[in-house]
């Protein structure tokens, strides 16, 4: 039951907002009582907890060359804005409705965006960059406006300009990319 609640909450919050969303529509969505739905979620806020620290996952190990991985990333991205279901990044959607900066969704998001640029960190310094910690950081800035620029103009290629972006700045650290990925100029 509990999978069930997080699963109908994760699609509601996602897809309509968590402000919009009440415990009420959860609970009727999946065809419980508000009370069933409170004895697995004392309140709302727990259940925005639990529907955040759902999707907090780790990027699974990959034995992909790392420059692969990177750049997969925004080839991800891409089809993820395609796919007809996008509505933003999860974890700003909830730090923007909630405004709340107390609240732990705010240390969620925190920790998934540091947890995307570790896992950048990690690939480049396996590519033996000098500063590996700023071009991660520069690398999900280009992610991280992707994103908000898909949501704002619906175009999923701006990921792939984001990806020609983080081809440049690779290339600049001195990263030897693969001829099929060498930015255009």
């Amino acid at each position: 039951m509990r999978e069930r609640i997080l699963e109908t909450a994760d699609r509601l919050f996602y897809g309509q907002g968590i402000r919009a969303v009440g415990v009420d529509t959860v609970a009727a969505e999946i065809g419980i009582s508000k009370r069933t739905l409170y004895n697995y979620f004392p309140s709302k806020d727990e259940l925005i907890v639990a529907y955040l620290s759902r999707r907090l996952k780790p990027t699974p190990p990959s034995d992909l060359p790392p420059v692969q991985q990177i750049l997969g990333n925004f080839e991800r991205l891409e089809r993820t804005f395609a796919s007809g279901v996008f509505r933003g990044c999860p974890f700003v959607n909830a730090v923007a409705e909630l405004k709340e900066p107390a609240h732990a969704a705010n240390k969620i998001a925190l920790a998934f965006k540091e947890q995307r640029r570790l896992w950048f960190r990690d690939l480049l310094a396996r590519l033996e960059v000098d500063d590996a910690d700023t071009l991660a950081m520069q690398l999900q800035i280009l992610a991280d406006g992707a994103i908000a620029t898909a949501l704002v103009r619906g175009d999923p290629k701006v990921a792939r300009t984001a990806g020609e972006a983080a081809q440049v700045l690779l290339k600049a650290a001195g990263v030897r990319l693969p001829a099929a990925r060498s930015a255009r100029r």
